[in-house]
């Protein structure tokens, strides 16, 4: 059989394969319909996004894939087909730091698809504020970045906020130097947020020295005030590039290979276990000798693993410190339900941010 004619069987094969796929795409669905309509009939406040049921797919599609497609890739997928699922049931609102172009808008679309709205925000205690009055469903907003370390700005919304977080993203970072300008010998200033320039300090140092740095709210508006000035450059996303016409000067200009941002999802509604969470809480300690060591006996008495531990000043006080950690599993776990109900004991205050889906791929 000739190469040709091999090559036509084959996409005759492709072709009944995407009709299979079409149809079974249409039957689940279908059976989102019926999900809505089941919802829609039921007494109280329904919620139609379930972050513990979506986690538990992505991770059931992953461990069971064959290949040759590898996880991200699979994992990718089916959140597509799940978000267009949920917005036939309900279209979400999510609020995300913005403008278009950010890496947070980039988590955003990563964990709920591209079939909801999204409404980019210039500050993150914005995001809190819309989530918080109803406006938008959920929120996102970074929380920490593997080499500059934890957003504060974040943290301190944290302490005073109601809302729960719902969710995790994390997100490969790759900078780029972007501008409209030929060549670096005419860049005499450059935009970015604190944390992206922190990310490429090395870089910037060995190749821009001398050139100004000027920290902006968001990577985005970086890119958009270099779009408008020939002689500057931006250190930003390629979709930030595409999106206000500069070219890219330099790529993966990050200081770490795998400099990676973890994003929070905040809401109103806390979340079943999934099977696979994570928990995140603060609490301040008593003013006494040894204080901190007793807080932390807690998760090791239960054998409760501790992820991630920081600190804030509280701003009750002078020198008074309030500590965020994450730690392994659920609140509705028996260990880590024992561990808190332990530190509440010994805390001086304990506040739970919320038990969610690690992230998944």
């Amino acid at each position: 059989m000739s190469n040709d004619s091999t090559l036509e069987q084959i996409r005759k094969s492709i072709d009944a394969v995407d009709n299979q796929l079409l149809e079974l795409i249409s039957k689940r669905a279908a059976l989102a319909i019926q999900v809505r309509e089941i919802k829609s009939n039921s007494a109280g406040q329904t919620s139609f996004y379930r972050p513990e049921r979506e986690a538990q797919i992505l991770k059931r599609v992953t461990d069971a894939n064959p290949g040759p497609l590898p996880d991200e890739q699979v994992a990718r997928l089916f959140r597509e087909i799940i978000s267009a699922c949920l917005a036939l049931e309900e279209q979400l609102n999510i609020a995300y730091l913005g403008p278009a172009g950010t890496f947070t808008q980039a988590a955003t679309l990563k964990h709920f698809g591209q079939s909801v709205l999204t409404t980019a925000l210039s500050g993150i205690d914005q995001v809190f504020r819309e989530v918080e009055s109803g406006n938008c469903d959920y929120g996102v907003v970074p929380i920490e970045n593997s080499i500059e370390g934890v957003i504060n700005h974040t943290h301190d919304l944290l302490i005073n906020s109601n809302l729960k977080i719902c969710g995790e993203i994390e997100v490969r970072i790759n900078q780029h130097l972007l501008s409209k300008a030929a060549s670096l010998d005419a860049i005499t200033r450059i935009y970015s947020h604190q944390q992206s320039f922190g990310q490429c300090r090395a870089w910037l140092d060995n190749h821009l020295p001398d050139v100004e740095r000027i920290a902006v709210n968001s990577n985005a508006e970086a890119a958009q005030l270099a779009g408008k000035d020939p002689a500057a450059a931006a250190v930003a996303s390629e979709t930030a590039a595409d999106l206000y016409g500069l070219g890219i000067l330099a790529r993966n200009i990050e200081d770490d290979p795998i400099n990676t941002t973890r994003f929070m999802v905040i809401g109103t509604q806390a979340v079943p276990r999934s099977g696979y969470d994570k928990t995140s809480l603060l609490f301040s300690t008593p003013n006494k000798p040894g204080a901190l060591h007793e807080m932390l006996a807690c998760f090791a008495d239960h054998k409760v693993s501790m992820t991630r531990i920081e600190s804030r000043p509280s701003r009750r006080g002078m020198w008074d410190y309030v500590f965020f950690v994450d730690v392994e599993g659920h609140v509705e776990d028996q260990n880590v339900a024992a561990a808190l109900h332990q530190l509440e004991q010994r805390a001086a205050m304990v506040k739970l941010l919320g038990s969610y889906p690690r992230a998944v791929l």
